[in-house]
Formats: C-alpha cells, structure tokens, sequence
C-alpha cells in the first residue's frame, strides 16, 4: 500500500517538502541570530514564525500522506457511481406545441442514454 507514495509525483512532493522544512528552519536560525544581535521584537517573533511554519506544513503533508494511504484507488474510476432516471412524464394535456416538443426532448434523452450505456458495454 505504500508503494503509492512512490510514484514520481510523490517522490518529488516529498523532495520539496524536506527542501521547504529545511529552509524554514535555516530562516529560522538567521532570524534568531539578528534578534539576538538587537534586530527587536520583530526579530524575535520570525525566529518562532519560520520553524512553526515548517512544522505546521510537515504536519499538513503527513495527513495528506495519510489520506492517500488509506484511500480506495476504485473511487477514482469512472462509472461506478449508480444512477437513478426516472423517465420524464410528458404533459399532454396543455398545448399540443409544447407537447409534441417535450416528446421529442424525451425521445432524444432516452437515445442519448441508451447510447451511453451501449458504448460501456
């Protein structure tokens, strides 16, 4: 199951992440080091800002990570969703135009699903 998250596009998100962790960590410790040589308050809030950054995106990542694991693969199929029609009752007690119109949108609807079901066979 975990081979998934093996795939190149997998690969290359893990490669970024750690890149990305890294370098908020490594932002982190630069903002350390001008608050520490008297850059302020500001200073002092990026140091617990960047590596807070990195750890809130590491988190976010291994959920997403999480939830691909446990994913069904089927649901990404198409078709296995379940349909319901019910065919369209036509009024013919009104205007015979709009009757013999609605008829024809019906015929037309019932070709274009016996259609598609025909093609998934």
């Amino acid at each position: 199951m975990w081979y998934r998250l093996l795939t190149p596009k997998w690969v290359l998100l893990h490669l970024l992440v750690a890149a990305l962790f890294v370098a908020t960590w490594f932002l982190g410790f630069w903002q350390l080091t001008k608050a520490e040589d008297g850059g302020g308050a500001v200073n002092w809030s990026y140091a617990l800002q960047w590596p807070l950054y990195g750890v809130m995106g590491l988190w976010f990542y291994v959920r997403m990570a999480r939830e691909e694991l446990h994913r069904n693969p089927d649901d990404d199929v198409p078709g296995n969703a379940v349909v319901l029609y019910q065919r369209p009752r036509i009024d013919a007690t009104g205007d015979p135009e709009l009757a013999a119109y609605n008829a024809y949108l019906a015929e037309l609807n019932e070709k274009a699903l016996g259609q598609r079901a025909d093609h998934g066979r």
